[in-house]
């Protein structure tokens, strides 16, 4: 398998470590810890940011708060928990993040917010709420910045997971591998829109830019 979201809670391997069927090879659920990655990358981006609401879709573990919480402390952001379980209720989530005044907005990257990626983009340009997203395709649909797992270095690890089980490995003895490789997306249009400029340092990192 390749770029599955989420192979333990579909039932589809016992765990990463030990997928223990026949079934393996990666999948593109990110580690808690790249969630103060995507907070830091948000503040270098928008210094002023301090106050950042965080989708969280009913399918978020726990620990991804508990990451978020940790990292926020250190930058000193306060955080606005958002919880969401339908795209009906996108609406009243964005409605609530502006009642608590956020200024920024991290959206993780989850099959919810995957699927839900072009209109989460625009209720956060609607409101002129600078997001930092875990999909090119948040970004793409006029998002501000996105942190994502580079989808070409999955699919080369897939090729070595192919090329163990060939020569007789079992796929129950391969762990599941997530993504270790990143790439950073800036969507200049959408920060001119919103009145922002992006610090030279770190349209410097940018792996793309849309202009």
């Amino acid at each position: 398998m390749v770029y599955v979201a989420n192979p333990v809670e579909d039932g589809l391997i016992a765990s990463l470590a030990r997928p223990g069927g026949n079934l393996t090879g990666v999948t593109f659920v990110v580690s808690p810890e790249i969630v103060g990655k995507y907070l830091e990358l948000l503040k270098e981006a928008v210094p002023k940011v301090s106050r950042v609401a965080v989708l969280l879709p009913q399918s978020t573990q726990p620990i991804f708060l508990r990451e978020a919480e940790g990292a926020a402390h250190a930058l000193a952001i306060k955080l606005q928990p958002i919880k969401v379980q339908s795209p009906n209720e996108l609406e009243g989530a964005f409605a609530r993040m502006s009642t608590g005044h956020a200024n920024g907005l991290l959206v993780l990257p989850q099959p919810f917010t995957f699927a839900n990626a072009t209109r989460i983009a625009n209720l956060a340009a609607e409101r002129r709420l600078p997001a930092i997203y875990g999909f090119t395709e948040s970004v793409e649909a006029g998002g501000l910045m996105a942190y994502e797992a580079n989808a070409a270095d999955m699919f080369r690890r897939a090729a070595a997971y192919v090329d163990k089980i060939l020569k007789g490995a079992k796929p129950a003895d391969l762990p599941v591998e997530q993504p270790t490789k990143f790439e950073l997306i800036i969507n200049l249009k959408a920060a001119k829109e919103m009145g922002l400029t992006i610090p030279p340092n770190v349209l410097a990192r940018a792996d793309k830019v849309i202009k």
